[in-house]
């Protein structure tokens, strides 16, 4: 394929994992070419598209941030602009951006076992091309939504509403929503990010939710953090609270796990606290166990403030229809609307929104099975980046990338083309399990049957479990009796 362009690693997506892989491959594996094709015409991923009013992080920046660079802000509860900055200036910093190909939408993505090659067929959103280019490595890092939009239930009457209807991930610049009377629907961090934060605008703003969820309260400044930063070196302070906060948040999960109605009980205790014995019995206690699904961080407890000074409500009912002036309960209630935000989830994808095919075979990622959560049986020199789903989503994007290196080190080393994760035959009985384990989040369980499989033993897992990830992933050598490392089959044949 003379004149197409190759590079030794393309990194699909300049968001947050896509901008720390350049970080690393440039760190880690400098002798190694790359381009970063960004299917948009800027960089940040989720934290430029969404950019609906209070838009935040529920993860704390000490953790959310990259290992490498510190985050120096006094707010470790970070809003969108304030995420955008930092992942700015990071790329800054790093020399990023010669590396990025905006307008690029990637398409298809086709490996070649005797060439050891992928060839990536992108359309351009600027110039309406479509272009092609060849890789050694594929690294997706375009995230686990789509893109083009989000998550919206069926409502019936939902044509006849005279109002507004807005999904955050489709908010427009020009909604003016001061003095209107809002309805939320949902109660996801979506809803509990956008009440307080329209609160003070609007005439009145609902939170409708089909049932409720685990909130949690934390200051959005980092006390201990903020402190540290006046007595020891910045990168040094930052250090010891990543590890302090990584490791709180690990000890809480497992404490969920192990002993939820103890976990239970004191999230609702916090809430009562806040809110009184009537709310938290109506709309605050959920019927499933803490960390089934994800909690709810509101900073500096903003929701709570937005509904004891009346300017917010919560209501925990079914919808029967929309009506043109607003929304009808199974209850009887209407709650009167003049616009209604669908805070209702996002659309989750597999790997990029792509086609893959191998050796001129579709590949179906949901009958392959994951190997350590960031790579495919049979499917060779390809990782992808997905985060925890119980923590920052950083922590692993950041074990990823050290891992994608290490293993295009070892091929350097080794004189290797390719690496495949592939069944042992003692394999070949492992149950099925789901890619995650108990998360009963509609957003996942909408697709998991499309994600890959997990077995019951090492390396087939997705543990989602920070401190393990550093012995499986971090720590582990990336030769092992499953991670097969192989020339390719045209130099091979030259060479006998």
């Amino acid at each position: 394929m003379s004149g197409v362009e190759h590079v030794d690693v393309i990194v699909v997506g300049a968001g947050i994992s896509g901008i720390g892989a350049a970080y690393h491959l440039q760190n880690s594996s400098p002798d190694r070419s790359f381009m970063i094709l960004e299917g948009r015409d800027t960089i940040g991923g989720t934290w430029d598209l969404f950019r609906y009013p209070g838009v935040r992080s529920d993860s704390d920046m000490h953790t959310l941030g990259y290992s490498f660079k510190p985050w120096t802000k006094a707010k470790s509860i970070a809003d969108g602009p304030s995420i955008l900055e930092y992942l700015r200036e990071t790329v800054d910093e790093y020399g990023i951006e010669r590396y990025i190909r905006y307008h690029h939408l990637v398409t298809t993505a086709e490996w070649s076992t005797d060439d050891a090659r992928w060839t990536i067929t992108a359309n351009r959103a600027d110039t309406h091309e479509t272009v092609t280019y060849t890789c050694s490595f594929l690294f997706m890092c375009s995230g686990y939504y789509s893109y083009k939009g989000g998550y919206t239930p069926e409502f019936p009457g939902i044509d006849d509403f005279e109002g507004d209807v807005v999904h955050p991930q489709q908010w427009p610049d020009d909604l003016d929503h001061a003095g209107k009377r809002v309805v939320v629907i949902g109660s996801g961090a979506t809803a509990m990010t956008l009440v307080p934060a329209m609160a003070d605008e609007v005439e009145h703003i609902t939170m409708l939710q089909r049932s409720p969820t685990y909130v949690v309260a934390r200051p959005a400044e980092d006390k201990i953090a903020n402190g540290l930063r006046k007595v020891l070196p910045e990168r040094l302070a930052y250090k010891i609270v990543r590890k302090k906060n990584a490791t709180i948040g690990q000890l809480f999960y497992d404490k969920a796990r192990k002993d939820p109605e103890k976990v239970r009980q004191k999230l609702l205790g916090m809430t009562r606290e806040a809110l009184g014995d009537d709310m938290v019995e109506q709309h605050f206690t959920p019927t499933y166990d803490p960390w089934d699904q994800r909690l709810c961080l509101i900073p500096d407890g903003d929701l709570y403030d937005a509904i004891n000074a009346g300017k917010a409500s919560v209501v925990t009912d079914h919808i029967e229809t929309i009506t043109p002036s607003g929304i009808r309960l199974e209850s009887g209630e209407h709650l009167d609307a003049d616009i209604i935000i669908t805070a209702t989830g996002l659309q989750l994808v597999t790997v990029g929104e792509m086609d893959f095919t191998v050796d001129g075979e579709p590949v179906d990622f949901s009958r392959t099975w994951t190997y350590k959560g960031l790579a495919y049986s049979d499917v060779p020199n390809l990782v992808s980046s997905f985060g925890f789903i119980n923590a920052s989503w950083t922590l692993r994007s950041d074990m990823t990338c050290d891992f994608v290196c290490r293993l295009l080190n070892h091929m350097r080393d080794t004189g290797t083309d390719y690496c495949v994760p592939r069944l042992r035959p003692s394999d070949a009985d492992m149950p099925h399990r789901p890619w995650i384990d108990d998360f009963s989040s509609g957003y996942m369980q909408r697709m998991m049957a499309a994600m890959p499989l997990q077995g019951d033993r090492e390396p087939w897992l997705n543990t989602q479990r920070y401190h393990s990830d550093i012995k499986f992933i971090a720590k582990a050598p990336v030769d092992d009796d499953v991670m097969q490392f192989h020339e390719a089959r045209a130099r091979v044949g030259s060479s006998a």
